[in-house]
C-alpha cells in the first residue's frame, strides 16, 4: 500500500489562511516610534576681544592708564568702530604747548603726535591746560571719551571731519558740532611765540598743515579717544 500524501480540510485550509491574516493584518499595523531628536549644544558668539597692540615706538609715549582706557573703550565699543587697526588718543593731562594727540598703528605699533587744541570752555583763564571737560551745548569745552569718525565737509573752519560721540560724556559731539579741523591758532609758530596754543570751541584744532596727515591716518570709522588719569 502506497502512503499517499494527507490532503488539509477545506476547513483546516480556512482557519489557516484567517490565521495568516490576522498576523499580516497585526504586522501592518504595527506602532513604530520616532527616536527623540538629537540635542546640539550652540554656543554662544565669543565677544571682539581687546586688539593686542605691538610694542610702541619709542615716541609713543602716552600714560599707560590712558593706552588701557583707550583700549578698553575700542573694545566696548566694537560693534560701533569697524575700523580698529589705528588709533589716536589726546593726552589732557599734557599742556597745549606740546604734541599730544597721539597716531597709533595697532599692527605694526608704530607711533607719531601732534599739537592739538583744547576748546575755551575747558581753559577759561587760557592757560594752556585743561581744567574741566563738558557735554554741555554752548559750553565751548573739550569733551571726554571715544569718538568716531565719521564723513567730511567744508564748513566755517574750512575742510573738517564729523564726530560722533559714543558715550554718555560726549554723545552731544554731532549737535554741538564737535569735529576736527585745522586753524591758525593750533599751528607750530604758535608755541615759539605764546609757549602755548589758541583755543577752540571745543573741536579738535590741529595746525593748517597738518590736517591731510590725521585724515589719511584716520579715515572714516575709526575711534579718537580724549581723556586724562588727573584730577580735574
Amino acid at each position: 500500500m502506497h502512503n499517499l500524501p494527507i490532503q488539509p480540510s477545506r476547513r483546516a485550509l480556512m482557519i489557516s489562511g484567517v490565521t495568516l491574516a490576522v498576523g499580516a493584518l497585526a504586522q501592518s499595523t504595527k506602532t513604530f516610534t520616532t527616536p527623540a531628536p538629537e540635542r546640539v549644544s550652540i554656543k554662544p558668539p565669543k565677544a571682539p576681544a581687546a586688539p593686542r597692540i605691538a610694542r610702541p615706538n619709542s615716541r609713543f609715549d602716552v600714560e599707560p592708564k590712558l593706552l588701557e582706557r583707550a583700549l578698553a573703550a575700542l573694545n566696548r565699543h566694537s560693534s560701533a568702530i569697524r575700523e580698529r587697526d589705528r588709533i589716536a588718543i589726546v593726552d589732557f593731562d599734557a599742556p597745549s604747548s606740546e604734541p599730544r594727540l597721539h597716531f597709533l598703528d595697532v599692527v605694526s605699533g608704530k607711533a607719531t603726535r601732534m599739537l592739538v587744541a583744547h576748546g575755551s570752555g575747558s581753559d577759561p583763564g587760557h592757560t594752556g591746560y585743561l581744567k574741566t571737560f563738558s557735554n554741555a551745548f554752548g559750553s565751548n569745552a573739550s569733551s571726554e571719551g571715544a569718538f568716531l569718525t565719521d564723513d567730511y565737509y567744508v564748513g566755517k573752519h574750512g575742510r573738517s571731519q564729523r564726530l560722533l560721540g559714543l558715550d554718555h560724556t560726549n554723545n552731544n559731539a554731532l549737535a554741538r558740532a564737535v569735529v576736527v579741523h585745522s586753524a591758525w591758532y593750533a599751528n607750530d609758530d604758535m608755541i615759539s611765540a605764546h609757549g602755548k596754543l589758541g583755543r577752540s570751541q571745543g573741536c579738535f584744532a590741529v595746525g593748517e598743515d597738518k590736517l591731510d596727515d590725521v585724515f589719511a591716518f584716520l579715515g572714516k570709522g575709526r575711534m579718537i579717544y580724549a581723556d586724562r588719569m588727573g584730577a580735574a
